[in-house]
């Protein structure tokens, strides 16, 4: 059985981030976007870790194979993003998916985080099984935050109060 590994990125991660990220965007969902257009991707530290924010990655067996992050976006809340896992490791039986949420979502408790909003596309249907499955609840995009940091490409949004006493 391969061994799983939550960890939160460091600086020499960055390129083995990219590789995984990319392809998923570009060859499996047709999103012509570059690495130059997502600058968060070449500053992870700086866009990501700091105030409740981090970005982790999921090894198997030393190789990343997945990422999430959580960026601070004020007021107690913050927005998931880069959530991808390779094609090889989906599902279940592998759990990456899963055991990257888990670690955010533990973060997030930590760091007092009373809402985590996510936007997604349309075309990411497994995506929007899974965010329902995890407790998130579908919400119109103006019943985001201002400071919520939307795509271009988003059109379908998310929210999880992690804050029992917040609807």
């Amino acid at each position: 059985m391969a061994m799983l590994n939550i960890r939160s990125s460091e600086p020499d991660d960055a390129s083995v981030i990219a590789a995984v990220i990319l392809p998923i965007q570009q060859l499996e969902f047709g999103i012509p976007i570059t690495l130059e257009a997502q600058p968060d991707l070449s500053d992870i530290r700086g866009f990501y870790q700091h105030g409740c924010g981090n970005f982790w990655v999921a090894e198997i067996d030393g190789n990343i194979v997945g990422t999430i992050a959580l960026l601070d976006i004020g007021n107690d809340n913050a927005a998931l993003r880069k959530m991808f896992v390779a094609a090889p490791y989906r599902g279940k039986e592998h759990g990456v998916a899963r055991s990257l949420l888990q670690e955010l979502l533990k973060w997030a408790a930590e760091k007092q985080v009373a809402r985590v909003y996510l936007g997604t596309t349309a075309k990411f249907l497994a995506a929007h099984r899974f965010y329902e499955k995890s407790g998130f609840a579908g919400i119109a995009k103006t019943a985001l935050p201002e400071s919520f940091p939307v795509m271009s490409v988003d059109t379908k949004f998310y929210c999880l109060s992690l804050d029992p006493c917040v609807a």
